[in-house]
């Protein structure tokens, strides 16, 4: 049986299993945001390592998502997206839990190494569920939107449940969730395997790399690019990036194998996921410190504050569906939907500390929401396009840790340019215009990510339509026939 022999029935079924993983997955990214201040009293955080709450998520997770993804391509995508599953539901009820903060943080590390599982072997089953074409793109189109979109249930979800259930009900949504997930996975195809060995030397050096970047991404934020550790991270991060390229070379079963870079289009739609998560978690970031710092919203209010956003992020998935795939290409949608989004943050530049949300704060999050849901599909959709069947869950996991990462990066970068213009004000200046000024800033500084994204979508994605395909380009080789067992 080829991996595009499926049961209709099955395949029906299984989006709806694949993408509430994926929802789930990005919520955690975002849900603890809103109840950050209580979870530091609660527990005796100080206000310094509160941001750890956040960052251990998203270090284990963009840190170990390429190994997950080739080691799912080895032992069974299936197998690996329930193990994956059991590991995050245990670590949010180890978080649920938590008596200190270390034991949170940790918790939070697992989950990140869960997901890290989960998020690569999910987008390879969708590939194998459903054959190249429109009802690929459309399925993709369903994943690609849960990535915008379950950042901001995240904030909306964790200002309910931190106002009216307590902050621990944060960790605990997530095992009825997950549950249900993996009941699901009933339906699910085994999936395609890639036969041959793991190339451990390489999966270490690739998840170190990437886990130091992260690392000096985020204490460069908070402590300066001077500092001496983010300077001893990002040089461990250079040396054991050179050190996986040259791994890579000398290994029978690389980790990256050399066809799912080759193609500009995919390369391309990676940079642009990367740019597209800096711009995105830097807004989320920004609105939320306004809305609580200047505005002194209630965290449910906060939340709720964000709804536009997600019915933006809907209805620009919608519109980045298959019917526009096949009229045009990736490249025109992607460049369209930046444009939207960089239009909103120079919206968002307009808000002032005493300016009715009805005016800027609400109309601009729903342009924005539109601009980046179109973006998400897009881009999903490309980075997986015409990649073979076996390499399918490390293109996937690539796609997941260009938005991690350039999440990672945007926030650091624009956290300190916005620190920096808020310390800039004249002494005489009112702290919340101070603050204001500085939030705005950020946000145009994420108009300036999503207009870069914008020029790699033209400089690298080919003007042709995604109908052409999304199978894979080149025939797997009779001695190296991909196994269809779990």
């Amino acid at each position: 049986m080829t991996s595009h022999t499926r049961s209709t029935g099955k395949s029906g079924l299984a989006l709806p299993v694949i993408a509430a993983a994926q929802l789930l997955l990005v919520m955690d990214g975002t849900i603890v945001t809103v109840g950050l201040p209580v979870i530091g009293s609660s527990l005796g955080i100080a206000e310094a390592d509160l941001d750890w709450v956040l960052t251990s998520y998203a270090l284990a997770f963009g840190g170990m998502l390429l190994a997950g993804g080739r080691i799912g391509d080895v032992f069974g995508r299936r197998r690996l997206f329930r193990i994956g599953l059991v590991v995050f539901l245990l670590a949010s009820l180890l978080g649920g839990a938590a008596q200190n903060g270390g034991t949170l943080i940790a918790a939070r590390v697992l989950q990140g190494v869960g997901g890290a599982i989960v998020a690569p072997a999910a987008l390879s089953l969708l590939a194998d569920t459903f054959p190249a074409g429109p009802s690929r793109n459309k399925a993709l189109g369903v994943y690609g939107a849960m990535g915008g979109l379950g950042s901001v249930i995240g904030l909306l979800l964790g200002g309910a449940l931190t106002e009216y259930l307590g902050w621990r009900w944060i960790m605990f949504v997530n095992i009825p969730f997950a549950l249900l997930v993996l009941a699901g996975t009933l339906v699910l195809v085994p999936g395609t395997r890639r036969r041959g060995g793991v190339d451990l030397p390489g999966a270490v050096a690739v998840t170190f790399a990437l886990g130091s970047l992260v690392y000096a991404i985020n204490r460069a934020g908070s402590d300066g690019l001077g500092d001496g550790l983010t300077l001893a991270f990002g040089a461990a991060a250079l040396v054991l990036a050179v050190a996986f390229a040259a791994i890579q070379r000398g290994v029978r079963d690389p980790m990256m194998p050399s066809g799912v870079l080759a193609d500009r289009g995919r390369l391309g739609a990676n940079l642009v996921m990367l740019l597209m998560g800096a711009g995105q978690l830097a807004t989320f970031y920004f609105l939320t410190l306004y809305m609580q710092s200047v505005k002194h919203y209630s965290p449910m209010i906060t939340g709720l504050a964000y709804l536009p956003f997600a019915i933006g992020i809907g209805l620009g998935s919608g519109l980045a569906g298959p019917a526009l795939q096949a009229r045009t290409s990736t490249r025109n949608v992607l460049a369209t939907g930046m444009a939207v989004a960089a239009a909103a943050m120079v919206w968002f530049s307009l808000l002032t500390p005493d300016q009715n949300a009805l005016f800027t704060l609400l109309p601009a999050q729903l342009v924005a929401g539109v601009g980046l849901g179109i973006g998400f599909v897009a881009a999903t959709i490309g980075g997986v396009q015409g990649v073979a069947p076996e390499d399918s869950g490390v293109a996937s996991g690539l796609i997941n840790t260009s938005q991690q990462i350039g999440g990672a990066l945007g926030l650091a970068t624009l956290a300190t340019v916005a620190a920096t213009t808020t310390a800039g004000r004249p002494a005489d200046t009112a702290l919340r215009d101070a603050l204001t000024s500085g939030y705005t800033t950020g946000l145009l500084g994420a108009a300036a990510f999503y207009l870069a994204a914008l020029l790699a979508a033209f400089l690298l994605l080919r003007p042709r339509p995604t109908s052409q395909g999304t199978g894979p380009k080149r025939p797997v080789a009779p001695e190296r026939a991909p196994s269809t067992r779990a």
